[in-house]
């Protein structure tokens, strides 16, 4: 255990390093019961990742002589690390962030959540919301920002590396986020619905997705320029991809659209049906320098973002914290994201299986 502490105590940039930044965010301020940054992190995360609450984790620094200190005193100090905890996260992602010109970078974009507590927060289905990036060759995530449900997901909240290409599922089509991406040197890939978007021809006229996808039917392929309107500006011109899904699937896809609206209790109309039978994208590649399977095969890539979540909730086992103050809520979700960010370099050794890419 303490040969494991002093390795994450380097890779966190040592001793005097974590002494810095403690005192530059006022989570530790002068020596009391707990005499140094070290220690203060290290109660920190054993509270926040163990099984124990305040008490037993109180207890259990006394009883291995890192310091004497009451379960009143340590939620104290967890509160005053939120700010900490997020510098060390950012710190970490920081020294993992490839450079834009080693190649381009593939960044997946998504969003999880775990509840808040209280019978209150449950009645209205609170969460903190953790908006992330999770970056590819590298597999690793690289943002993080913590939220509640006030903030939606929005495709321009990272912030764009020039020469990325960055994946979304539909909910982020945001023409209006998008543009400011493209600006900046990112091209995007992107799941679409069919009435995601005003979808315009190249003269302005409105276009008939569904119609363009009956017609192609028996090709079972679609590969053309696309604009979508916007709020503000001129339209974004795009490319349109889509590839009619196996048999299978759009039994599946068709058999999910009449359960959502049994469930929401509305009438299932035939454009939504015949959607079904389609994976849709946009995406701002050019088609000489990315053909139609290779835009198919970056977005097959947007699994990677649910097994890292998937690690994040097993491996790490994050779930609510175990308090509704948001003083100590965010510093609990925020060392958990720390270990998961301090883990991912031995990720494949701890887990049982290797990653499917290799098992292919």
């Amino acid at each position: 255990m303490n040969e494991d502490w002093t390795n994450v105590v380097v890779r966190l940039g040592g001793a005097e390093t974590l002494e810095v930044t403690a005192r530059e965010t006022k989570a530790f301020l002068r020596p009391r019961e707990i005499t140094n940054a070290v220690d203060l992190l290290r109660l920190i995360l054993a509270y926040c990742l163990g099984e124990r609450g305040l008490r037993s984790t109180a207890a259990w620094a006394t009883s291995i002589g890192l310091v004497d200190i009451s379960n009143v005193a340590l939620l104290y100090c967890l509160r005053q690390c939120g700010d900490w905890l997020a510098m060390l996260v950012g710190q970490v992602l920081a020294a993992t962030a490839p450079p834009a010109s080693r190649g381009r970078m593939i960044r997946i974009i998504d969003a999880t959540s775990v509840p808040k507590k209280g019978s209150e927060a449950r009645k209205k289905n609170k969460v903190w919301r953790i908006h992330s990036a999770f970056d590819l060759p590298q597999e690793r995530f690289g943002y993080f920002e913590l939220t509640d449900q006030q903030a939606g997901e929005t495709l321009d909240r990272i912030p764009a590396v020039a020469g990325e290409i960055r994946l979304a599922d539909r909910a982020y089509l945001q023409p209006d986020r998008m543009a400011p991406l493209l600006e900046a040197g990112a091209d995007i890939v992107i799941r679409a619905g069919w009435k995601s978007a005003r979808w315009l021809d190249a003269e302005g006229n409105v276009f008939d997705l569904i119609a363009a996808l009956r017609k192609a039917a028996g090709r079972g392929l679609i590969d053309r320029p696309i604009w979508i309107k916007r709020k503000r500006g001129a339209p974004l011109a795009l490319r349109l991809v889509a590839v009619k899904k196996p048999v299978q699937a759009a039994a599946d896809a068709r058999r999910k659209a009449h359960r959502d609206a049994q469930r929401g209790g509305h009438q299932l109309s035939k454009q939504t049906l015949d959607a079904a039978d389609w994976v849709i994208l946009v995406t701002s590649l050019k088609p000489r320098d990315f053909a139609t399977a290779d835009v198919l095969a970056l977005y097959r890539l947007r699994w990677r973002i649910e097994l890292g979540f998937k690690r994040l909730k097993s491996l790490i086992r994050l779930k609510g914290p175990p308090g509704a103050d948001e003083g100590s809520a965010r510093p609990y979700i925020l060392a958990h994201l720390l270990a998961i960010l301090l883990l991912e370099p031995f990720v494949d050794e701890l887990e049982d299986s290797p990653r499917l890419a290799e098992a292919a």
